[in-house]
């Protein structure tokens, strides 16, 4: 490979990146399209979370048989059941269940602790070390969110975290937890067959479920919009835009593209305009800011030998 080849090729790495990252944006706007508010209901969050499972689980299977992927081995079903646990079914549902009551610019800035909480599960499930200043800014990065939160009940008349901000930082949890697992097998099964692998497990529950639960319209119509927002989180959010994401940080690198992430939360803000007619202020915007900026002195501080293949994963 020249050197020019290889130039183009990181630099083609890099904006495919920036298109994962952009995709992925689009997921909180498009499950509060899907899921409709508390007071405008439209498709039920637990029929989106297994419907967006069952629709990229058939989307895997067509993929891993076109390709003819091989069964995981024995040793490695305990990590894909742990990432499917927190990524296919514990992200989705808190994240569906929230959005009927917060915004999706709300729980952008809640979600964009993602990224440290992420190093932090890493850091306590496998055993990582990590530098105080690193665990500084996980205290400090929560406490913004804690801080946000609670300002945004008092607002709102009440006092103390909502339960829809619990629900979200139940989601992060789920997620960062899931993206761990998955990142103990993506060496050795790649990491566009995770997350195939992670959605065929669980169709045998999550395509009978998608059947069972599908909502009689005629009793309650549902918006053509909704429709969309599920059918997006379904093949966007919970499968193409990984292919995307992956390719990308294999291209352009993984330290360099990784940072992109960065840029989430602001762009769930701004998608949440068009499609939400949602409103941005300066409080979501300070505090979004701020979270990101403990995100990025985290990585700074975290020690080189945190394994890459964690940063690969990206909320969706």
């Amino acid at each position: 490979m020249t050197a020019a080849h290889s130039e183009r090729r990181q630099q083609l790495g890099f904006w495919l990146g920036v298109l994962g990252v952009a995709l992925f944006a689009i997921t909180l706007p498009a499950t509060r399209l899907a899921t409709g508010s508390a007071a405008d209901p439209q498709l039920a969050p637990l029929f989106v979370t297994v419907g967006r499972a069952a629709t990229a689980g058939l989307l895997s299977l067509a993929f891993l048989l076109a390709t003819r992927s091989p069964w995981p081995a024995r040793r490695h079903w305990g990590p894909l059941l742990g990432a499917v646990a927190g990524n296919v079914i514990g992200y989705p549902l808190l994240l569906a269940l929230a959005l009927r009551h917060v915004t999706a610019t709300h729980a952008a800035v809640v979600t964009a602790l993602l990224p440290l909480v992420t190093a932090v599960a890493a850091a306590l499930i496998l055993g990582q070390r990590a530098r105080l200043g690193f665990w500084l800014c996980a205290v400090a990065g929560s406490a913004l969110v804690v801080v946000f939160a609670w300002l945004r009940a008092d607002q709102a008349g009440g006092f103390g975290l909502a339960a829809a901000d619990w629900l979200l930082l139940g989601a992060v949890v789920a997620a960062s937890v899931g993206y761990v697992y998955g990142a103990q097998v993506t060496p050795v099964l790649g990491a566009e067959r995770v997350i195939c692998w992670m959605c065929v497990l669980t169709l045998p529950v999550s395509l009978p479920a998608t059947l069972y639960l599908w909502p009689d319209t005629a009793l309650q119509p549902v918006r053509a919009s909704a429709w969309l927002g599920f059918a997006y989180v379904g093949c966007v959010s919970m499968w193409a835009g990984f292919f995307a994401w992956f390719r990308g940080l294999d291209w352009g690198g993984a330290l360099r593209v990784s940072q992109v992430q960065l840029l989430q939360p602001f762009l769930s803000m701004l998608f949440a305009l068009p499609l939400l007619g949602e409103r941005l202020d300066a409080g979501s915007i300070g505090f979004a800011l701020a979270v990101v900026a403990t995100v990025l002195i985290g990585r700074r501080l975290s020690r080189p030998a945190a394994p890459v293949s964690i940063q690969q994963e990206s909320p969706s």
